[in-house]
Parts: structure tokens; C-alpha cells; sequence
């Protein structure tokens, strides 16, 4: 995994999949301090990282395996600013059963998710059980500001989203976020509604309103209200 996540890190800005999070990277203010929830094996965690300069960058990996891969990449890049948490993050303090997928004997570090009722794919492989926090709870943890989030964490991100409510209206960051087309979404959706965000995708490379007609994608960026000016 650790010489996978090596290339991936050198050839991730010709991916086209990933124009969107180049198009985020440069939202973030240098110098600031970001959180990345689900850094699986450091490919983001390496850009926000350059990014941000002298910020930091608190990566967030509960599997013990990604985790370790994360550790190697931060060693061998010298990422002297990011901060590894291995903690799952939601919205209570229970411990969650988290799976690696194994298909046809491959191990899909991507698709590490939190078993639940509502994920119904890729659910055979290796459990294990981590630690569940809160964002809200480590807030005082953190510098006095977060500019900006990353999230991919596979179909969990509503409830990362209320575990973190509190930092999200203190700090007001710019957030990042893979979304499958299921009723996570639009509970993401709502929530950001309700807390005076606006939905916006790249169109073009320019950041627009999501309209659900015209745009087919699976990532967005949730701007506060009255924050953004093409």
C-alpha cells in the first residue's frame, strides 16, 4: 500500500476524477489549519499538507492498516505538520465495527467504512473495532481556527457531520465531500442548509450552485453563505 499510495501522491493531479479537490486545494488560505476525516493512506493528506505551508493538517485514519501506511508517507515526505488521529469519528463516544472489503483477494483500503444498516455493499473482509469520537468534543484540541475539511468516510458522512456542528458554526471552514446519491446526501444536504451553507460544485472549473439537473457528480463543496466570490 505504502508504494501505491507514493505513486498515486506523484500522478494525482492528472487524474481528472481529482480536478475538484485541486480545485478545493486552492481555497484553502496558505498558512491555515485544515482537518482531513478519512485520510486513508495519505494521498490528500500529502497535498492539503504542501498546501497549508506552516498550518496544520489533522489527519483522521481509524484503520490500524491505512493507518500505518499514513505514518510511512508522513516519514518518508517529512510532513512535519500533519497530525495523525487514529480515532473514527461520528456522532457519539461508542465504539464503532469498521471493514476493510476484500474482493477477489484484494484488499480495498478505499473502501474502509463503518458497518451500518445503511451501507449495504462491500461488506465481506476484515473488521475491526475502533474508537468513536466526536469533533465537537476535540474542538479545544485544535488551534483557533479550521479554514477548511476534507471528508471522504464511505456513506458516514451525516453523522460525522452532527458529531460536529459546534466546530462547523465556530469555524465556518469550507468542507470538501464525497457523496454517493443515497439519503446520506441528502441529509448532508439539509444539514448544511440548515446551517447557512451553500451546495457548490466545479462546472467548467468554476464553482457554481449545485443544480441536481445539470450537475452529475459525487463531489461538493459546502461554502458559508456570503464567504465566496467567483
Amino acid at each position: 500500500m505504502f508504494v501505491f499510495s507514493l505513486f498515486k501522491i506523484k500522478t494525482l493531479k492528472w487524474d481528472e476524477s481529482e480536478k475538484d479537490f485541486f480545485y478545493f486545494l486552492k481555497l484553502i488560505p496558505e498558512n491555515s489549519n485544515v482537518l482531513d476525516l478519512g485520510a486513508n493512506i495519505g494521498i490528500m493528506t500529502y497535498h492539503l499538507s504542501k498546501r497549508v505551508g506552516k498550518g496544520n493538517v489533522f489527519a483522521f485514519e481509524p484503520i490500524p492498516w491505512n493507518a500505518k501506511t499514513l505514518r510511512k508517507v508522513i516519514k518518508y515526505h517529512h510532513l512535519e505538520n500533519v497530525k495523525l488521529q487514529e480515532v473514527a469519528l461520528g456522532n457519539n463516544s461508542e465504539p464503532l465495527r469498521m471493514v476493510v472489503p476484500i474482493v477477489n483477494g484484494v484488499k480495498k483500503q478505499g473502501l474502509s467504512h463503518v458497518i451500518s444498516p445503511d451501507i449495504t455493499e462491500f461488506n465481506e473482509g476484515t473488521i475491526f473495532q475502533v474508537e468513536q469520537l466526536t469533533l465537537d468534543t476535540l474542538m479545544n484540541e485544535f488551534p483557533d481556527s479550521i479554514s477548511a475539511i476534507k471528508i471522504d468516510v464511505e456513506n458516514f458522512e451525516y453523522p460525522v457531520f452532527k458529531g460536529a456542528e459546534k466546530l462547523i458554526n465556530r469555524y465556518r471552514p469550507f468542507i470538501y465531500c464525497e457523496l454517493w446519491d443515497n439519503q446520506n446526501r441528502y441529509n448532508c444536504f439539509d444539514f448544511f442548509k440548515s446551517n447557512n451553507y451553500d451546495i457548490m460544485v466545479v462546472s467548467n472549473q468554476n464553482l457554481v450552485t449545485f443544480v441536481p439537473s445539470l450537475h452529475l457528480t459525487q463531489n461538493f463543496i459546502f461554502i458559508p453563505k456570503n464567504s465566496y466570490h467567483a
